[in-house]
């Protein structure tokens, strides 16, 4: 394809000629790779769940220091919490900044370590002389030997006996605040089983009343497709999260929903296109069903692209620009949208093609197509070129074919008769034929 049909292309001005249909086992092939990825994820690494899902603590102070994510981060890291959440919020009650940090309930860090990195052990000796005054005076000297190892820590030591207090108490030295300034709120994994509980029925709500709607609109197979393109975007977004180790969070279950919609509404474009163009039983006597589909799928072909790109274009600036709470919205509806797109017209499609062409009427087109495309066909004879002898070559038809004509000699099949003498004009007088017989 040249460059300048491929802008046409892009803009509309023409529409694609692309064998999609016909080569649906290479989709269906890869999509099944793709899936068989994500299966692989989601069962050997498993989803990484947020304190919303497990439970954790809390962690919300001012940041008065002007400290980076980074800095706390590797506060964290320090102290066993590599996964912790550090986000850096603003508002009316924290005009510097606001740190906001997730992790597992800090209870959980265990105790202080009692040894020390460095330790000394100084013995002290001593000897008293204790005079005793009593009714008889005796001076009496008691001798004794007192060593005590006394451990003295070269390095500084945080206070307390948790490693959670000790925790505190570096996250309020980076910020430079104090450790009874940070707020912890414990979150329990309650909160997460309902909302997992609420998302699990608001899903199958959506599938059934998605599966009535096409039905009735369109066709229960037409619902059949669109049902395995919407499974196979869950499954595929569910094990990138999987396999990239990203946290899955509120925001995560409501991108999900989010794009199971845009899938559907992709889907629903098509399939209204090839109900539209199946409605011509000529062109579907002419092209069997799967190619009024694939007829319809290039006609919506870059609709569907260019749509894709717009809904794109600002969720890649939310995942490279936005915070970390915006990230995991934007990561998710990315990943489901490009999959939605792939699924509407790779996966649904030829799915719809592959059950329609299994009904008799339809197999019985696709055998009389096949029958046309194996005759033979009539073979253009080219004609030799026109000689000087025979300027015009024009077949000659055969004398009894032409027609006669009035007031022209000879067309009627009399042409070697011959005028009589004379100008043309009867003599006068008895003629050379038959005599008149004689009226009495």
């Amino acid at each position: 394809m040249r460059l300048r049909d491929a802008v046409a292309t892009f803009r509309g001005h023409r529409v694609p000629n692309l064998n999609l249909i016909g080569r649906r086992n290479w989709w269906f092939a890869l999509s099944g790779s793709i899936i068989l990825l994500s299966l692989v994820g989601l069962f050997v690494r498993g989803l990484n769940f947020s304190i919303e899902f497990t439970g954790g603590s809390q962690l919300q102070f001012q940041d008065r220091s002007g400290a980076d994510v980074q800095q706390f981060q590797s506060i964290m890291a320090r102290f066993g919490l590599p996964d912790a959440r550090v986000d850096i919020v603003g508002g009316q009650n924290c005009p510097t900044g606001c740190v906001q940090i997730r992790a597992k309930s800090l209870t959980e860090l265990g105790l202080t370590p009692t040894v020390s990195p460095t330790a000394s052990a100084t013995p002290t000796a001593g000897a008293s002389a204790t005079p005793t005054a009593g009714a008889s005076a005796t001076p009496s000297t008691s001798p004794s030997a007192i060593a005590s190892p006394t451990p003295t820590a070269s390095g500084s030591q945080l206070p307390g006996t948790l490693r959670g207090d000790q925790l505190r108490a570096a996250l309020a030295g980076a910020a430079r605040i104090s450790p009874n300034e940070i707020n912890e709120q414990d979150v329990g994994p309650t909160f997460g089983k309902t909302i997992s509980r609420k998302m699990l029925i608001g899903l199958i709500v959506f599938l059934v009343l998605v599966t009535l709607y096409i039905t009735m609109r369109f066709e229960w197979k037409m619902a059949i497709g669109a049902l395995v393109a919407l499974a196979h975007d869950l499954i595929i977004t569910a094990g990138v999260y999987a396999l990239v180790g990203r946290e899955v969070t509120p925001e995560t279950v409501i991108a999900i929903l989010t794009i199971l919609g845009y899938s559907l509404y992709d889907t629903v474009v098509i399939f209204d296109k090839v109900k539209e163009n199946t409605e011509s039983l000529a062109s579907v006597a002419r092209d069997t069903y799967s190619g009024v589909v694939n007829m319809s799928l290039n006609q919506t072909l870059m609709r569907s692209v260019n749509t894709s790109l717009v809904v794109l274009l600002p969720i890649g600036s939310l995942l490279l620009f936005g915070g970390q709470t915006l990230k995991d919205f934007a990561f998710a509806l990315f990943v489901g949208v490009a999959s939605g797109t792939y699924s509407s017209i790779f996966v649904a499609a030829p799915v719809l093609a592959l059950l329609k062409e299994r009904e008799p009427r339809f197999q019985q087109i696709r055998a009389r197509a096949q029958q046309r495309a194996s005759r033979p066909g009539l073979r253009a004879v080219s004609r030799p070129a026109p000689s000087a002898a025979a300027p015009d070559d024009r077949e000659l038809e055969p004398a009894g074919t032409v027609a006669a004509v009035p007031g022209r000699a000879g067309a009627s099949g009399q042409a070697g008769r011959q005028r009589p003498a004379g100008g043309g004009k009867k003599k006068k007088g008895r003629s050379q034929g038959k005599p008149k017989r004689r009226r009495r």
